[in-house]
């Protein structure tokens, strides 16, 4: 199926993927694209990729998703597009033995021509970090760094994808909550909001995030596009103790998901646990409950700072385990970020199977963000037929469960209880 490029093109959803489809496509000669979001403010507060930095690496078990990291990494450096996005502060990897995830990283990274560093023994791995640097004493540890890494300050990255789509003829409208796909012949024509606004539209691209299975029941998403919780936690720095750990690579422990970034220009150091997460089941309708987005919070507070209470406790145990000093220090912010994870973390990319005026580009399961300048391509690509065969079965909604080795456990997911959540006062 050919989709002639003066096709209307609506984007449901202004984050990662959608405004990165919106870009390529615009890039291709599409001439009419327009990208709705539910949030009357964008970047969306709620969204997963609006946050101060987000993990650029090309530590990945999967080849693909190495080689594709690496060309991501040469657009982040495209200043003249991306402008100071990215920072290139290293990422150190922990290794854990023949045939785990970190390993075949390490494997990945050096076959693709990364500029690693493997770091044998605990003196190796404490002198990574600037003096000063209060760290664990990883007796037992080896690991590695990959120089050609590090993080992108993620709001910004957006911003500037927003502008772009912009500068090219696209529409990113706020405030349009898509609340209906209308349908033709049972196929999909346009969408309408919840304010009454109705788009047609010829192809329909569906990059709603962690709302996606929950927003749109009937396409069936619930059991590969899942909404899961994750629990992210900030400390503020003095500015001399800032610069003690200005200089620090991010540091991913890719067996217990734990990882730290370096202090942004605002003195903050991120933290997090890439885990499976918390699900948060809606009540049953006619189709089946799924798991979809809430953002408890204190009174007075900015949205989505209350977090579970075990998960708030494993961080600052994490964080203890590897920067004592850090740990130390009370939370200045805590918040629930929500991903959309497949079961095996592959994205989801393609045109529905009952619809195909329905493009889906979502899924990122937690490893989406960084190649916002590319995974659009690949979107696009999909859209025009040309995406290679070994990827259109790799990314379809029903295939077989892919067999690679995954980060975080499905095994492992939780169910939020709303009635245990604290926020970042909590003494952990």
């Amino acid at each position: 199926m050919t989709i002639p490029k003066s096709t209307e093109v609506v984007v449901v959803g202004a984050g990662c993927f959608g405004l990165s489809t919106a870009y390529h496509l615009l890039k291709r000669g599409f001439t009419h694209v327009t990208v709705l979001d539910r949030s009357p403010e964008l970047p969306a507060p709620e969204a997963a990729s609006t946050d101060i930095n987000k993990i650029v690496r090309s530590s990945y078990a999967d080849p693909f998703y190495a080689g594709l990291a690496r060309d991501a990494i040469a657009a982040w450096k495209d200043t003249a597009e991306w402008g100071d996005t990215y920072h290139e502060s290293g990422v150190l990897v922990l290794l854990e033995g023949s045939g785990s995830y970190a390993n075949k990283a390490f494997e990945n990274d050096k076959a693709i021509g990364a500029r690693t560093e493997i770091l044998r023994d605990a003196e190796a791995l404490r002198a990574a970090f600037p003096p000063g640097v209060e760290a664990c004493s990883f007796e037992g540890r080896s690991g590695y760094i990959n120089r050609d890494g590090g993080w992108a300050h993620a709001t910004q990255g957006v911003k500037f994808a927003m502008n772009k789509v912009a500068e090219l003829g696209g529409k990113v409208l706020s405030g349009k909550a898509v609340v209906e796909l209308l349908k033709e012949d049972g196929q999909t024509k346009g969408v309408r909001c919840g304010d009454g606004s109705v788009y047609p539209a010829g192809l329909v691209v569906l990059s709603a995030g962690s709302w996606s299975a929950a927003s749109f029941p009937s396409l069936g998403l619930g059991e590969k596009c899942v909404a899961t919780g994750q629990t992210v936690g900030k400390i503020q720095l003095t500015q001399e103790e800032a610069d003690i750990y200005r200089g620090n690579p991010v540091y991913l422990d890719l067996n217990t998901g734990f990882y730290v970034f370096p202090p942004n220009e605002q003195n903050v150091v991120k933290c997090a646990i890439h885990a499976a997460g918390y699900t948060h089941a809606t009540p049953a309708t006619e189709h089946a409950p799924v798991s979809s987005p809430v953002f408890p919070q204190a009174s007075g507070t900015d949205i989505g700072t209350l977090v579970p209470r075990a998960a708030l406790h494993e961080l600052g145990d994490a964080l203890r385990a590897v920067f004592p000093a850090l740990a130390r220090k009370p939370w200045c912010g805590t918040r629930l970020c929500w991903y959309t994870d497949s079961p095996d973390e592959d994205w989801v990319i393609g045109f529905h199977p009952a619809d195909a005026n329905i493009m889906l580009a979502t899924a990122g399961s937690g490893h989406g963000y960084k190649f916002l300048p590319v995974i659009g391509r690949l979107v696009a690509d999909a859209i025009e037929g040309t995406l290679p065969t070994e990827l259109v079965r790799k990314f379809a909604l029903d295939r077989q469960k892919n067999e690679v080795p995954v980060s975080r456990p499905w095994s492992q997911i939780r169910n939020l209880d709303l009635a245990d959540l604290v926020g970042p006062a909590a003494i952990v």
